[in-house]
């Protein structure tokens, strides 16, 4: 792929061929291809270790590849990744907010390093402190906000140059659903100013916010597509099995020939099956001729997390990542 012609407006915000990166004889991205337009969110979904932070250090040229390339914005990411540093935001999992500065002084930190103009950076910091609604803990220290608060105030340190492209690393890792919830009106309000947005999380339920989802595992992107999109190609049908006795419904499940796969999910377990208006009324039977009367079976719909489970079940592993 000729990446040399990208860098317009109409191109897109990133692209990789083939890009790879090892830690010793560990393939932590493997052969990555992926292509992100201008003015979407992206959302890079895998468990810990598969290879989402490197593969966003990788796109931010902090870190160089082994092997492939990728353009971002029109820059080569090791060629001219000084070009590209002041076009791009980049909010690292333990990003370096400082204890004993307050909210406002964290901020003007940030623009001095940015390079942000005093008059610019005046009134952009007005601006960002009312968007995070933050305005009211301007002087409060950084050690005494919230964790919420704590990666909003994060978020508007990497918006104060007013960056095209944001890159954000597990967001809104340990922070609680209200936060998380919050944080993401903040996300939809700045891709309504055409900012294209590339982040990692191991949620799933997160990840379907997005515009389009990339499932990685082991290195290795399985899919990258809408969710809907995603979940559409999903094999099969799903039941979902509610009992008090999950370990006696699971060892009969095992052994019903329409059962293709079990899945767990917290107190109930889904089953892959290939029809499941055929399937309920057998397995129902199976319950009952066992004994087992404590169970409700529905119909679900698959969601990003079985899909994945089922893209992960059906690709050979590629090696434990760091």
């Amino acid at each position: 792929m000729d990446l040399s012609r990208l860098g317009s407006d109409s191109a897109p915000a990133i692209v990789t061929h083939e890009l790879t990166k090892r830690f010793g004889k560990q393939v932590a991205v493997d052969h990555l291809d992926l292509v992100v337009h201008q003015g979407e969110s992206f959302a890079l979904v895998g468990p810990d270790g598969a290879g989402k932070t490197t593969t966003i250090r990788l796109l931010t040229g902090v870190m160089a590849p082994d092997g492939g390339q990728a353009q971002v914005l029109g820059f080569d990411s090791v060629k001219e990744a000084h070009r590209l540093q002041k076009l791009i935001g980049y909010m690292p999992q333990r990003f370096g907010l400082y204890d004993d500065l307050t909210v406002v002084e964290n901020l003007t930190f940030y623009g001095e390093l940015y390079q942000v103009p005093k008059d610019v950076f005046g009134r952009r910091a007005v601006e960002l402190l009312n968007f995070a609604d933050l305005s009211s803990f301007r002087s409060r220290l950084a050690s005494q906000l919230s964790g919420g608060m704590r990666q909003k105030l994060g978020l508007i340190c990497v918006l104060i140059h007013t960056p095209k492209l944001l890159f954000l690393d597990e967001p809104t890792f340990g922070v609680d659903p209200l936060s998380r919830r919050e944080f993401w009106q903040i996300l939809y309000q700045l891709l309504k100013r055409s900012i294209t947005i590339f982040l990692s999380t191991a949620y799933m339920d997160e990840a379907e916010r997005a515009h389009r989802v990339g499932l990685l595992d082991h290195g290795r992107l399985l899919v990258a597509d809408t969710p809907e999109g995603i979940k559409s190609n999903f094999k099969g049908e799903l039941i979902e099995v509610r009992t008090g006795n999950l370990g006696a419904a699971k060892s009969l499940l095992n052994k019903q020939s329409q059962v293709r796969q079990i899945l767990a999910k917290g107190d109930r377990l889904r089953l892959v099956v290939e029809q499941r208006s055929q399937a309920i009324p057998l397995l129902r039977a199976s319950f009952e001729r066992a004994g087992l009367t404590d169970f409700h079976l529905s119909p679900v719909e698959p969601s990003l997390e079985d899909m994945f489970v089922q893209l992960v079940r059906g690709h050979p592993k590629h090696g434990s990542q760091p």
